[in-house]
């Protein structure tokens, strides 16, 4: 369902995501349930509930692993971003597989209990005053109540019902998740019989998500840095500032007034941005206010349009408007506020080439 409580709308590529992301897990489950105990190398073999549990809590660790590691890498290289892009679907997974792995560790640890399972679960170890012992059931309680309130917070009407910022913080704590998750099991499955690949798995884990989140921390500084003295040299050219990609519609233009009056309209359109003059050549009307159809500017006074490159009416039509050059630096748009001649071709800025 969307905002509007209308069906969403399936496209290929959230289904070949949702595909891939099952038959990648489906694939881990049953290779390490039934392929890898026949190479263990143990004189009785592990119980069939127990493989199962340490099967969906490995699972949901290492999906939870890589759902923290898709971030960095799409800002580091763009061709992640299709990763990016259905993430809320990876985390709904993750939080499944998680509650699966919770209702075997009820099942078979707590279920011949004589009091509730729930409370001998909270009752059974209270050693929080040591570190050895401590009771890592709680951490691993506290991860998976917060992949529940992500998997359920994680549809369209809760962003725009809690707003962006709320909804965006509440969704950080997908990082206190996964620092409990580690704490759960390094002092509950680490702690026990030596097992030095599993604990190879977790240590390189926690390495991969701290160092590539400080790897792209760092960068984004640089980035940050140069953005700020190109800004400054364009500046310092003449350039100006004309605000943020993101103030501005699909489809639509933000007007800039110049010192000396003048007004630009500058379009953004199929992922790419082109300021022309805001006046339109018929009858003065103000082409900021109107909006891209057909691919062409229209006014909104008598519906003459001009192409967005180079603010030549299309054929038979022969008016022209004065076009400017613009930069993308970041995401802040420059204009050169020095208009070109009537009908001169500027080349779109592609929006994300320069970010």
């Amino acid at each position: 369902m969307s905002v509007q409580f209308t069906p969403v709308i399936w496209n290929r590529n959230k289904i070949l995501y949702d595909a891939v992301l099952l038959i990648a897990v489906a694939l881990y489950l049953y290779v390490f349930i039934r392929v890898a105990p026949a190479f263990e190398d143990v004189t009785k073999p592990v119980d069939g509930a127990i493989l199962r549990t340490r099967a969906f809590g490995s699972c949901a660790f290492l999906m939870l692993t890589v759902i923290l590691c898709i971030g960095p890498l799409a800002r580091r290289d763009r061709r992640f971003l299709p990763l990016l892009y259905n993430r809320r679907h990876f985390g709904v997974m993750t939080a499944g597989i998680a509650a699966v792995h919770a209702n075997y560790v009820l099942g078979w640890y707590f279920n011949f209990s004589p009091t509730d399972k729930y409370v001998a679960l909270l009752s059974s170890n209270t050693s929080y005053t040591q570190l050895l012992g401590f009771p890592f059931e709680a951490f691993g309680i506290a991860a998976l109540l917060i992949l529940f309130v992500l998997a359920a917070t994680s549809h369209d009407f809760w962003l725009s019902f809690l707003g962006a910022p709320l909804w965006k913080a509440l969704h950080m704590l997908i990082y206190a998740a996964y620092v409990f998750i580690v704490l759960h099991v390094a002092l509950g499955a680490l702690q026990g019989p030596g097992d030095p690949i599993f604990t190879a798995v977790v240590a390189a884990s926690v390495v991969l998500v701290c160092g590539l989140h400080f790897a792209t921390g760092r960068m984004e500084v640089g980035r940050d840095r140069g953005e700020e003295t190109a800004k400054a040299s364009l500046q310092d050219a003449g350039w100006v500032v004309a605000g943020e990609v993101g103030d501005i519609d699909n489809n639509c233009a933000r007007v800039v007034t110049l010192e000396g009056g003048e007004r630009v309209a500058i379009f953004k359109y199929d992922g790419k941005l082109s300021a022309v003059t805001n006046v339109c050549a018929h009858q003065n009307g103000p082409l900021g206010e109107g909006k891209v159809l057909w691919g062409c500017i229209t006014c909104p006074w008598h519906g003459y349009q001009y192409n967005l490159a180079d603010g030549r009416a299309p054929a038979p039509f022969t008016e022209k408007i004065p076009t400017y050059r613009l930069k993308l630096i970041g995401t802040t748009v420059l204009l050169d506020p020095n208009a070109l001649p009537p009908g001169t071709h500027v080349d779109p800025i592609v929006i994300g080439a320069d970010a």
